[in-house]
This record gives structure tokens, sequence and C-alpha cells, in this order.
């Protein structure tokens, strides 16, 4: 450390250094007490200036001591969804990834009394489309092609332009996927599918639209000086998202923030799922055979493009000594709420969240064969305000309560707020530690825009955007789970010159015809309650697995269990109250 001799200490060094030579002279020893006296006054006025100047040690010390308490987590050399030297962990977060980009897309919830959830096809001509003709910024790059396959047969494919894109008070020339084919009626009355989510190393679709908004380089942006980040909830009829940060108004309390497990996805660890009553009074869906386990948790991926809760359906390879679908099952019942523990912090989803009273459905799935994780959707927005921070390479999550007296925006507005953020200088300091902290205040004046994002039934989130010049409008799915940014065109009214560099396939299939199906079938649960108590549904996917052959009763406290296998594989299959499952 640097210390800076002032002419008071020089004077009492000297008087120290003559003091001490008299006193070996005459063979005395001088107190050490004496020499406080004589210059204790200016020595105590010294060290204060020295210790005020060398403030910032006292933060480096914190730093310091809050390493050593933390080794186990320094000493890693990746984040633990990285980590060579934990494969098992790391398919794990592999498994929950594919299921949140490719098979935990939106899916539709039926109304009481219909049964027919995906008989019908795609219909274009319920969407918007994009004329490329029309707009006279718009530059097509038909040589970069792209096929998108889902888990449950759903495909979009299409090709990559660059046009003006405008999303809030914010617009940038930025790149987008020109979707020219789908086959999924989840995109009926839709335009296209806005994802938030980080970009993937070696991908080769467009760069995602908030990291091309916010590029420094992009000079064709007004996004520039914007905070990668964004935050996310919802209410029971409406919803929020907000660019740059978080409105202090729209929560409840403190936020509280977690370095994510992976520098590619929004994964967190989940130590802990309850469910019952109370949280003292619960049954531990999650029961690790291991502390080692415990201490990671279940990779879980906060995903707005998922509908429901989903939780494993089978023993995670072997992590478990259970299977918490199972169990979840086995002691459903209303009013009941899941406690989810992340970071050493308990956060509780009520029965009103993950039940949909007015279609009587469970919104809780168990999860696709494969998946060895969670996916906690939907049902964690309406309760919780979530923050997704990506200005470092990795990234944040900050979780608040929702302010339940906050009214979401209707139209864009953009404002400043002294925020409350992320306590970087420790979070970024650890490789994947399951620990939340509270937010630190910050003076500095954060602008935040407040866009409106249509809410439907609870389950699906639209937002509204416009590419090209004049601005063509779109109302895009919002989902913070992928990191495709599309919206549909017309392949047949495209000019010449760009149908000539696509390929030809391109023109000699049309995936509206094409079915939807992966091969694998789908679970659909319906429980029926006993005397006095209302049936209950519940639906999710469930693909080849062995103990599923015809109809299968589980019941011992439950009445009438029945497991009807289906042909579809992503969806949650969804019941009604007292309906017969789809076959």
């Amino acid at each position: 450390r640097h210390f800076a001799f002032t002419p008071r200490l020089t004077r009492m060094l000297r008087t120290l250094l003559g003091v001490a030579l008299l006193g070996a002279a005459c063979g005395v020893v001088v107190p050490a007490h004496r020499a406080d006296e004589e210059t204790g006054a200016e020595s105590r006025q010294d060290a204060t200036t020295y210790f005020a100047g060398q403030a910032s040690s006292l933060g480096v010390k914190s730093l310091e001591d809050y390493r050593s308490k933390h080794a186990d987590q320094f000493a890693r050399d990746a984040l633990p969804c990285d980590d060579e030297t934990n494969p098992s962990f790391k398919m794990q977060c592999a498994s929950v990834s594919r299921a949140a980009r490719m098979g935990g897309r939106k899916f539709k919830v039926a109304g009481k009394g219909s049964n027919q959830l995906f008989s019908e096809s795609f219909r274009p001509e319920d969407s918007r489309h994009f004329d490329v003709s029309k707009s006279s910024t718009f530059s097509a790059e038909a040589k970069k092609t792209f096929d998108l396959h889902y888990a449950d047969g759903s495909h979009l494919r299409g090709f990559t332009g660059q046009d003006q894109v405008t999303m809030g008070d914010y617009n940038a020339h930025a790149p987008f996927g020109v979707i020219t084919d789908c086959n999924s009626p989840d995109f009926n009355g839709v335009d296209g599918i806005l994802g938030f989510g980080l970009p993937r190393p070696g991908s080769e679709m467009p760069t995602p639209i908030l990291f091309a908004m916010t590029d420094p380089g992009n000079t064709n942006s007004n996004a520039q000086s914007l905070k990668r980040k964004f935050s996310f909830f919802s209410t029971d009829d409406a919803a929020e998202v907000q660019l740059g940060g978080y409105d202090p108004d729209t929560t409840q309390g403190t936020m509280w923030y977690t370095p994510a497990l992976s520098r590619n996805d929004f994964i967190v660890g989940v130590n802990s799922l309850k469910f019952g009553q109370s949280h003292g009074s619960s049954v531990e869906l999650l029961a690790f055979k291991s502390e080692t386990q415990r201490k990671f948790g279940a990779p879980s991926i906060m995903d707005s493009g998922t509908s429901c809760l989903v939780i494993p359906a089978d023993h995670m390879q072997g992590q478990l000594s259970n299977v918490p679908w199972d169990d979840f099952a086995r002691n459903w019942g209303k009013e009941k709420s899941f406690w989810l523990e992340i970071g050493e912090k308990t956060w509780e989803i009520p029965f009103s969240s993950w039940y949909l009273a007015d279609t009587e459905q469970t919104c809780v799935q168990p999860s696709p064969e494969g998946m060895q994780g969670l996916l906690v959707g939907d049902v964690f927005f309406r309760e919780y305000v979530v923050e997704f921070d990506m200005t470092d390479s990795r990234p944040i999550i900050g979780i608040a309560p929702l302010n339940k007296q906050y009214t979401p925006v209707t139209k864009n507005q953009l404002a400043n707020y002294e925020l409350h953020q992320a306590p970087k200088a420790k979070l970024s300091l650890l490789k994947g530690e399951e620990v939340m902290y509270p937010a630190e205040h910050s003076e500095t004046l954060t602008a935040v825009d407040r866009i409106p994002i249509v809410n439907q039934k609870g389950t699906q989130y639209f937002m509204d955007v416009s590419v090209g010049t004049p601005a063509q409008p779109f109302t895009v799915i919002f989902d913070t789970g992928s990191t495709v940014f599309g919206v549909f065109s017309y392949k047949d009214k495209l000019p010449d010159t760009i149908k000539k560099e696509l390929p030809g396939y391109y023109f000699s299939q049309n995936l509206k015809t094409l079915a939807q199906s992966s091969g694998g079938p789908v679970a659909a649960l319906q429980v029926g309650g006993s005397s006095g108590a209302a049936p209950f549904g519940f639906g999710g996917v469930l693909q080849s697995r062995g103990l599923l052959g015809g109809l299968v009763v589980v019941n011992a406290a439950l009445i009438g269990v029945v497991v009807a296998v289906g042909r579809r594989a992503r969806r949650s299959g969804y019941v009604a109250m007292g309906e017969t499952p789809v076959g």
C-alpha cells in the first residue's frame, strides 16, 4: 500500500528517532505509552487522514473475506453449466436449455368444454405479413437461411433480412428473420416471434434484437446507451416488459440478485421445491440424494415462453430419490402453494397463480423425456418482477415481489429512475454460487422504457413491434427463452432477385400442410376428486415412456387417475375439469 509522508508525520518520526537515540545512549528504555503521549495528537490526526484516503481498501478487504468464505466456488475453472469436469450437471443444463429454446414454446389453453386442442392447422391469412417491396430500407441476406424445428413438430423456415426495427421508444437498423413457412397453429392470429434470449456461440441465426439494438457500433440505433437488461412481469389480465432495468414502483420489497449458472442461458439453481398448505408442512419434491447436488440445485430457466411450471417427471438420472411429478400428483389439492428455493431465498407460487380458475386447469406439467431440470414459466411472472441483466459477459437474474397495486402501462412510457442494481462486485467473482444478494442503490439516472404486453389468459404474451420504412406493424409472441426475432412474409410475393438466391426446396415444399408430429406420445393426466371435491386436470409431455401403455390407474388417495397416450409431443395437452383427455 502507498503511504505519504506529511510534514507533521516527518516531525513525529524525527522526535521518535531522537528519543530512541538518546535512550540508547543513556541505556534507558522509553515506554511506548510515553511516545504516544508526546506525539499522540499529531499521530492520530495523521492516521485519520491516511485511512480516510484508503477507504476503498475496506471494500477490497470485504471482497477478500467474501472470497475466503466461498473458496470452493473460486476453485472452479468454469461455471457449473460449462464445467467439463462435471459432465452430469453440464448435461442437465443443456437439457433445460434445449427444452426452453426448442420444446417450451407457447401452447394454447383450451376453453372450458373444449377438447380439440391441436386439431387446427396454421392459417397464414390470420397473420400480417411483411412486404419487403414496400420498405425502402430493407436488404435481404437470402444466402443465410434457417430451418427451425421444435420438439412438437413445429417448423419455421426463412432467411435473414436487415431493416429498421422499432420496439417501444427505440429503433435501430437490425437483422431479423423473414419467416416464409410455418406449420404451427401456435402462430394463428400473430405475426411472428420476439426472443429476448442470449446469443448462442456459433449460431447462424440473426443477432438477438436487444443485443443488435444496444450494440455500441450500431450507428443506426438510438438505443446504444440503453442498458442491456430488461424486466418482465404479468398481472391477471395485462403484462409489461421494461427495457433498461425496472421501474421501482412495480416491486413490493427488495430486488434480490443471483448470477446465472451459464453464460448462454438464464439458468438458476433451484435447491428445493416444496408443495403444500404451508412451507413448514409441505412435501419436498426435489429429494436430492447428495448434498453436492442439492447445493448446485436443479438447473432451471426463467422462461416467459413456457406457460406453466414444468417439473421433473423422473429421477433426473439418479440425482433424485423420488419423482417430483408423481409426488405432486399424489399430493394435489386446492389452496396449496409451491415454494422454490433459489440462492437461499424462498419464493412462493400460490394456488391462484398455478391453477387457472377460469378454465379449471392445473398449470403444472411433467418435463419432457430427457429434460433434467425445471422450466419456471408464466405462473412465476404473475407473482414476481424478474430482471434479466446482460450488461456483462455473464447474465444476472434479479427477483422481487410484484406490487399488486401497480397498473401496467397501456402505451410506451420512457422515464429515468435512480435504480437499485445488482451487487456486481460480489456476483462477478463467483463461478456459480447459489446465493442471492440484495440490490445496491445507485444515484445514477437510468433510462427505462415501459412497454405494454398483451396478456392472453395469463399463459400467452404478445408485443407490438414494427419493421421497415415506412413502418409496418406486427404483433409477435414475446419469449425470454428464445433468441429468434422474426416476422412472416409471403414467399410467393418476394422479389425475383431474392427468390433466385433461396434454395429450390423452399418453393417445392409447403410447410403449411406438414403435420405437427414428433413421433413421441403425450400423456394427459386427469384426476377426479373425492365426494364434494371438484375433479382437476393435468397436462404435460411424457415422451416415449415405457410405463405408459394405455390406461394406468395409480390412485391411492385420489380417484380415477388415468393416463391417456396421445400422438403429439411438446404440448401440455391441457384437460379441462371433468372432461375426457385427448387421445
